[in-house]
């Protein structure tokens, strides 16, 4: 029979690629058949060429046990087969892994040869069963003659402990012998276990210290120096002695090894160990950032990517070590990988100070500027400049166009400036500058940012005022920065803070009259609502400001200019205050009904002579005015108390006033009724047993009630009710019902409470004039029965005592009568008085022997007795019967 080896299935897959998987079920269905032969060597074949399929992605778990009879073969070559079919296929819930374990056994006592292949499965099928089981044999293989057998034993004893931590006890002195061992494969092979394991309790291998050094300052393998100073790294903050101790071997290694990987991991373990603290650490920091700063200017970005994130480490301790290689690490915020340019910009942000803040903000700034175009560029530098740059360097673009980009730059300058509440900062007036900068370069999103931080360092630095407001100033009047605020891209929270700063500070101003008319340009109707309403306010508190000041030195010719001001904000106020956004209207209308008032005045007007008019500085002081009075109307009302910034910590500064007790009632509650306890009753009813019944004494329950003396309240069984003060006055009833009818007066147009209008029964004041009805004769109805269904005319009669007179409801009708008269016809004593006799009724005759005249005798229940598991009836009684 001829048969499909793997490289002829793996030439049939090449074949048939358009029918793929025809050809694949055609050959899976080959490898059942060869699979269940007996021949060792075609089944070995079979089980080859599954686990090529199952790299492929096809399930091969079907034949897991055909895997098992592979790996048992006496043959290396096809052991080595089934053992590798077992790493591609096994997991944890294969069923047939139970059956391995006496075969690994005694493979592991075997060749060579098998005891090799064997470790090698092993490492990668153990379970936490196998590892339980196996434990023994795999640490005594840590003895075995042969050193790639002891090596492999080491290493498949790392997956034994994974899933079986409780045989380290065992193996933990086999694995410190290891480390002496005369094998360097297998020293590194055991340091790179302990490594490990060390990582979840470093404390644990602390002993191994000695040793480690050891071979730190002995061996030339850079692979297991690396292990090696990974451990130190871990152990050093358990053990602080380890920190000088390891400084001359690592600053040796530093200064010698070119091993870069090596050089990185001694400098991150000295970040991590704490080794850069001290006179000596001083020196060791300087050599790992100068180590660090060439890697920086390598052209591998790898090494470019580990040197920034590793400076940013050093940073927080030695931040002017990194400061000296500024140049350098801002050369990579405009790198063309991402990720390098944010680890420079966490670099940057960290050793930022008082020195180099403004240097590295310019910097910063000169990436977000946008670059110079080929239009001011001649043909013949056009071309030279296409000609001599690298085509991968023209299809790329630059990072500073990605408008991502930008906005992280642009909010990474505002943090680094504004952390420590502006500590950094000494010169706020270039601050300013810089925000103002970053406004018309940047994107919408940092808006709020800007706005922000404009109005806070104005109010909080009082010298930066005056710049302040002279670069607003020339916010406002800019046209283009006005038009382009209908971007929604623009910053117009800026135009919000310029607004702000003008109104508020507007002393400041050279000329205040000459914003006014910028401010309330129809031009501003397409700012945002927020913007807008600040625009209206900043233009009232600089005309109030500048009023007052012409009233101070007022001449009788700024009384044109003033009219002007006020007739060109009279209609934009209108227009304003029917606006659809609340703020905007509500200070529109406020301000319209201001000027209203200051236009009105100014029209009543009229100017003095020159000869009557008082001197300049004489104008308060006269009896009669010499300018509008209206002049004086809007300062006070806007600037009558300067704004400060105040500390988050003020208010606890502020010492309580002498005599002030903050404990201590402004106005007194209303007095609360005071309430006693009323006597406790008698002692607690005795517990009732489960299923039997309540005892009664003569008729009379055991619990008794008593009454408090004046209000009538009960006191049951321990239960104390608290009862008012005797002392207290009963209330008035026509009292009571004078607050009640205002109560529902009130209420009467309040559309949250539903008024009762039914007409309301007549209230009985007297409770001696309510009648009692007798109730022990009416039978209830019964259970499930409609209501519509019960008959009346089955309900005895209904008697009613009042006062001498007896109200009598025979079904249903009524009849009155004399309650010492109500004898019945036949003379027999009846507790009902007689009844009329009504025509719409028939009338029943009842026999007199079916009269009842007295009360029936009990019923009498006799319980049947249990007698030798059987129940015995005793003889049947009148409830039987």
């Amino acid at each position: 029979m001829w048969e499909r080896t793997l490289q002829d299935l793996i030439r049939g897959l090449r074949a048939n690629k358009k029918d793929e998987a025809k050809f694949i079920a055609k050959a899976v269905d080959e490898i059942r058949q060869e699979i269940k032969s007996e021949d060792m060597e075609l089944k070995a074949g079979a089980v080859m060429k599954l686990t090529y399929l199952d790299m492929l992605g096809y399930d091969m778990s079907w034949a897991s046990f055909h895997v098992v009879e592979v790996m048992s073969s006496a043959k290396a070559h096809l052991k080595s087969v089934g053992y590798l079919g077992a790493i591609q296929s096994f997991t944890e819930d294969t069923d047939v892994l139970m059956l391995t374990t006496n075969l690994l056994k005694k493979d592991l006592s075997s060749t060579p040869t098998d005891i090799a292949i064997t470790l090698n499965g092993l490492a990668h099928i153990v379970t936490s069963d196998l590892a339980r089981d196996l434990a023994p044999e795999l640490i005594a293989m840590l003895n075995h003659s042969r050193p790639h057998i002891r090596k492999r034993a080491i290493l498949a004893l790392y997956r034994l402990l994974s899933k079986y931590p409780e045989a380290i006890h065992q193996a933990r002195p086999r694995l410190e012998e290891k480390l002496e061992d005369s094998d360097p494969a297998v020293v590194a092979a055991t340091v790179n276990v302990v490594c490990e394991l060390a990582r979840r309790n470093p404390k644990d291998y602390l002993s191994l210290a000695p040793q480690l050094f050891h071979l730190l300052t002995t061996s030339s393998n850079n692979w297991m120096l690396i292990k090696i100073i990974k451990l130190f790294g871990s152990l050093c903050p358990h053990e602080p002695r380890l920190v000088k101790k390891l400084q001359p071997p690592i600053t040796e290694l530093i200064s010698t090894t070119p091993a870069i990987s090596l050089l990185y991991e001694c400098v991150h373990t000295c970040i991590i160990g704490g080794m850069l603290q001290g006179s000596a650490g001083n020196s060791l920091a300087k050599t790992c950032v100068s180590k660090l700063a060439a890697f920086i200017q390598d052209p591998d970005q790898n090494l470019k990517y580990i040197a920034l994130l590793a400076m940013t480490k050093i940073v927080p301790t030695h931040a002017y070590l990194v400061a000296e290689h500024q140049d350098t690490i801002l050369q990579s915020v405009n790198d063309q990988d991402i990720s390098i340019r944010m680890r420079a910009l966490d670099l940057v942000s960290a050793m930022v100070n008082q020195g180099n803040l403004q240097s590295i903000v310019q910097q910063l700034l000169s990436h977000l500027v946008p670059e110079s175009t080929s239009d001011t560029l001649s043909a013949a530098q056009s071309l030279e400049q296409a000609i001599t740059t690298p085509a991968s360097t023209r299809n790329a673009d630059s990072p500073s166009k990605s408008p991502a980009y930008r906005l992280i730059l642009t909010q990474r300058i505002l943090d680094i400036c504004s952390q420590g509440t502006y500590e950094n900062i000494t010169n706020f007036e270039w601050y300013i500058s810089v925000l103002v900068d970053l406004a018309h370069i940047c994107h919408a999103a940092v808006g709020p940012q800007l706005q922000e931080q404009l109005v806070d360092v104005t109010s909080r630095v009082r010298a930066a005022r005056p710049y302040a407001v002279k670069v607003m100033y020339t916010l406002l009047t800019d046209e283009s920065l006005l038009h382009n605020a209908r971007d929604p891209k623009s910053c117009s929270e800026v135009l919000f803070a310029a607004a702000w700063i003008c109104g508020e500070y507007c002393q400041q101003l050279l000329e205040p009259v000459k914003l006014i008319p910028y401010l309330i340009q129809p031009e501003i109707s397409n700012l945002h609502p927020d913007v807008l309403a600040v625009y209206i306010q900043a233009a009232t508190k600089i005309f109030g400001y500048w009023t007052s000041e012409l009233a101070q030195n007022w001449d009788n010719d700024d009384l044109p200019e003033v009219r002007q001001i006020v007739e060109s904000m009279l209609p934009r106020m209108k227009d304003l205050a029917s606006s659809i956004h609340v703020e905007v209207q509500e200070r529109a209308a406020n301000t319209l009904g201001l000027f209203t008032f200051v236009a009105a005045d100014l029209n009543s007007f009229k100017p003095s002579p020159p000869s009557d008019a008082a001197p300049s500085g004489s104008a308060f002081e006269s009896t009669s005015l010499s300018f509008p009075k209206s002049l004086l109307l809007i300062q006070p009302l806007l600037s009558s108390y300067e704004l400060n910034p105040v500390a988050a910590s003020a208010q606890a500064s502020v010492p309580i006033p002498e005599g002030l007790d903050l404990d201590e009632w402004f106005v007194l509650p209303p007095p609360e009724p005071v309430l006693e306890r009323a006597e406790s009753s008698e002692k607690k009813n005795k517990k009732i047993k489960k299923g039997k019944e309540k005892q009664v004494n003569g008729g009379k329950k055991s619990d008794k009630k008593k009454k408090t003396k004046d209000v009538g309240l009960e006191v049951a069984g321990d239960v104390s009710t608290p009862v008012y003060d005797e002392a207290e006055p009963p209330e008035d009833p026509a009292e009571r019902e004078r607050r009640k009818a205002e109560r529902l007066n009130q209420l009467k147009d309040d559309p949250y409470y539903i008024m009762d209008d039914r007409p309301k029964l007549s209230q009985v004041e007297d409770v001696d004039s309510i009648p009692v009805v007798r109730l022990d004769d009416v039978p209830a109805p019964s259970p499930g029965m409609p209501l519509d269904r019960f008959n009346p005319t089955t309900v005895p009669d209904l008697l009613i005592r009042d006062r001498g007179t007896e109200t009598v409801i025979a079904n249903g009708c009524l009849s009155i009568g004399i309650a010492n008269e109500s004898q019945s016809s036949s003379g027999t004593s009846s507790p009902y008085p007689q009844q009329p006799i009504l025509s719409s009724f028939p009338q029943y005759e009842v026999p007199e022997s079916e009269l009842r005249t007295s009360t029936p005798e009990p019923i009498k229940v006799v319980r049947s007795k249990k007698t030798g598991g059987k129940k015995k009836r005793t003889k049947p009684s009148a409830v039987d019967g």
